[in-house]
C-alpha cells in the first residue's frame, strides 16, 4: 500500500460523501475522481435506493470521465473511494481507461463486516479489482479510516433490521 498523507483529504473525502449517502438513505459508499494536477474533477455516491443498483459512485465516474477526459487524462487520474471497487466497477474503471484506485476499505474487508452483520450475499462475487481488471493499479485499505467506514456500513444495514 503505497498512499501518501497528501492523498488523505480526497479518502476522508470519500468517507463524507459515503455518510452523505447513508443520510440520504442509501448505501454508504463515496468516491473523487482528481486528476494528475491533484483537482478534484468529479465526486459522487450511491444512488442505489433508487431500484437502479448500478448507480454506484465508481460507475458514475467511470461515465463521467468517459464523456469528458482524453485517454491520456483518464490514465493519469486518480479514483479515490471509500471502498474497493466492486467487479462491474472494476470492469467500467478499465474499460475508459482511468488510472489508479485507492480505496479505504477491501472488498475483502466489507464482505466480512456484512457477514458478521448478517447480510445475505449480493448477486455478484466480490474480487479485488485486479481479479478484474488486472492492468490496474491498486492502493489499499487505509487502516486510519477503514473504521469510520466499517461504522457507517454498520449504521445502514443495522437500520434494515
Amino acid at each position: 500500500m503505497v498512499v501518501k498523507d497528501a492523498e488523505l483529504p480526497y479518502l476522508r473525502r470519500c468517507v463524507e460523501l459515503a455518510a452523505e449517502a447513508l443520510e440520504a438513505g442509501d448505501e454508504p459508499f463515496g468516491s473523487v475522481l482528481v486528476g494528475a494536477d491533484g483537482t478534484v474533477l468529479a465526486e459522487d455516491h450511491n444512488r442505489v435506493a433508487s431500484g437502479d443498483r448500478t448507480r454506484h459512485p465508481e460507475f458514475e465516474l467511470a461515465r463521467w470521465s468517459a464523456a469528458r477526459m482524453t485517454p491520456r487524462e483518464r490514465a493519469a487520474a486518480t479514483v479515490y473511494t471509500s471502498g474497493e471497487h466492486c467487479p462491474m466497477c472494476a470492469a467500467a474503471h478499465a474499460w475508459v481507461g482511468l488510472g489508479r484506485i485507492v480505496y479505504v476499505a477491501s472488498s475483502r474487508q466489507l464482505s466480512s463486516w456484512l457477514t458478521e452483520l448478517g447480510v445475505p450475499a449480493p448477486p455478484v462475487r466480490t474480487l479485488p479489482v485486479n481479479e478484474v481488471a488486472p492492468g490496474v493499479a491498486v492502493d489499499g485499505p487505509v487502516p486510519e479510516l477503514a473504521e469510520r467506514v466499517r461504522a457507517l456500513h454498520r449504521r445502514f444495514h443495522r437500520a434494515e433490521h
